[in-house]
């Protein structure tokens, strides 16, 4: 019986096999990330192209096999554990063990009400 979610399968899987298999949208972004194989201390600073509630697609270039255990720390989520779905040309693909709220990493990091007083316009009366 060949079954197509078996471990041995999932180290086989390339960049098309990963987004026939996505479920759920995802969002087209540049932001930058921190990332590292689970169980090491070096940390590498990424670039998330993707993210979606079920994973990401970044920038990496360090030698990665598919099926690694990964965190990555999404901005505005924290440090996310998951697998590596697919790795090619300097880019990997992240599966989640758990769902993330995407729109977090899309909300404004500054606390604008707190701008000083000379930033903000001048409103007077005609």
């Amino acid at each position: 019986m060949d079954d197509q979610f078996s471990t041995d399968s999932m180290t086989a899987l390339s960049a098309d096999d990963f987004t026939g298999q996505r479920t759920g949208s995802r969002d087209s972004l540049l932001l930058t990330a921190q990332f590292r194989v689970s169980g090491d201390d070096k940390v590498a600073q990424v670039r998330v192209r993707n993210l979606s509630s079920g994973g990401l697609m970044a920038e990496y270039v360090g030698p990665v096999q598919s099926g690694t255990p990964v965190e990555i720390e999404v901005r505005g989520v924290g440090w996310v554990k998951g697998r590596i779905a697919w790795a090619t040309d300097g880019r990997v693909g992240v599966a989640f063990d758990i769902e993330i709220d995407p729109m977090l990493a899309r909300k404004p990091v500054g606390k604008g009400a707190q701008s000083t007083s000379y930033t903000k316009p001048s409103l007077t009366r005609r």
